[in-house]
């Protein structure tokens, strides 16, 4: 008990890490922009940084934790977001929050497939119910993070750059017990198989391509909503006290529901309904945005839509592999070409915005590819997890 009560504090503590460096600054952004002096393109890049470091720096998971081991990577990678989020303390200038924005992405886009890993490795006869602790705790840094940043500021007396640099505690935190399992786990590194070597990203496989489409598909939607959900209701005609809400209420919605569809998949495992009704959902949200409907129901659907989406995409690669490298890998994958689909989503909703002068058409957009997501879901389907045995990621 005590072991097992460990390994998912572990996992928490991690998880917590993984939003905050991006979340964190949004609602400080305009604070930041006039500070520095610098351009909202500028600016904008501190959110797209991490998210586009995320894509891209993804595959090295797999050859970091091949080098030093699963444990001592997430602990390296924790460590990195740690000294990049208190490194903002400084952020005098645009060139030091931009380097911190890089390097907490490359921390952030390591663990995250690791910690996909880890669940495997540890909890491979439950997994749907712990990824609802990893999304969960996902989606509780990046709501605390983004409620607190303000209030933070006006009592640091209003030091943008302490209430940045106060979400390093997560890690510091979480660093002693990753310490504790890396030491633990060291005699284990040491005589690990050599065979370990030959886990690679799962390039060749058709499978794992369709399940980086429908990771790249949920993040495409899930960052157009987040970057863009205040400002359409804003323009809807309302203040921007009410749009920021709906924004609050779409990010806390899905910390109950994040964890429940997890727990409800491991009871009634037909996932291809929970795909299909989360879509739903989400498509049913953009839908009546799109009509200008009213912004309490769809920002409700858009919650609970997206909470569903996101910890399914995270379970797939655990449950279509057979050990902790392959959902590593495969985790890897997923997010590396995910995140960069995701990353172009805010991109693509802006520059229709401003083509058309309104958020309707953009909207509209994102329902359609709700449908297309749709799709893939229909393809991915309700393929059982595969025996207990080693294979092949490639």
């Amino acid at each position: 008990m005590r072991k097992t009560t460990l390994l998912l504090l572990a996992l928490f503590l991690a998880s917590l890490n993984l939003r905050p460096a991006i979340t964190s600054l949004a609602p400080m952004l305009e604070t930041i922009r006039q500070a520095l002096g610098i351009s909202g393109t500028i600016a904008s890049l501190l959110t797209s940084i991490p998210v586009l470091c995320m894509g891209l720096f993804a595959p090295t998971a797999v050859i970091w934790s091949r080098k030093w081991g699963l444990e001592r990577t997430i602990m390296i990678a924790v460590t990195l977001i740690g000294i990049a989020t208190a490194a903002r303390y400084f952020a005098f200038s645009s060139g030091i929050l931009l380097a911190s924005a890089f390097a907490a992405g490359i921390g952030i886009a390591v663990a995250g497939p690791l910690l996909s890993g880890f669940i495997k490795k540890n909890f491979a006869d439950k997994a749907s119910s712990i990824v609802g602790i990893y999304s969960m705790a996902l989606v509780v840094g990046a709501a605390v993070s983004a409620g607190l940043s303000v209030p933070l500021q006006t009592a640091f007396e209003g030091s943008w750059q302490s209430s940045a640099a106060i979400w390093a505690l997560f890690a510091f935190i979480a660093l002693p017990l990753w310490i504790y399992l890396t030491r633990k786990n060291r005699i284990g590194l040491v005589s690990r198989p050599s065979s370990s070597g030959s886990i690679k990203l799962p390039i060749r496989n058709k499978r794992a391509w369709l399940l980086t489409l429908y990771f790249g598909l949920m993040a495409f939607e899930f960052y157009s909503i987040t970057a863009w959900l205040a400002p359409t209701v804003e323009s809807m005609g309302y203040n921007a006290g009410f749009a920021g809400a709906m924004l609050t209420l779409f990010t806390f919605i899905q910390i109950p529901v994040s964890l429940l569809i997890p727990f409800l998949m491991s009871r009634f495992p037909r996932r291809l309904v929970w795909l299909l009704a989360c879509g739903s959902l989400e498509l049913i949200g953009l839908a009546t945005l799109a009509m200008s409907g009213n912004p309490w129901f769809s920002t409700i659907l858009l919650g609970l839509g997206a909470g569903g989406l996101f910890p399914i995409a995270l379970m797939l690669p655990i449950e279509e592999t057979s050990d902790a490298e392959s959902a590593s890998s495969w985790s890897a994958l997923n997010q590396s070409g995910g995140y960069v689909i995701g990353a172009m989503g805010p991109i693509l909703v802006g520059w229709t915005h401003d083509a058309t002068g309104g958020f309707t058409l953009a909207f509209a957009g994102l329902a359609a590819i709700a449908i297309v997501m749709m799709i893939v879901q229909l393809r991915i389907g309700n393929r059982k997890p595969v025996p207990a045995v080693k294979r092949s990621a490639a």
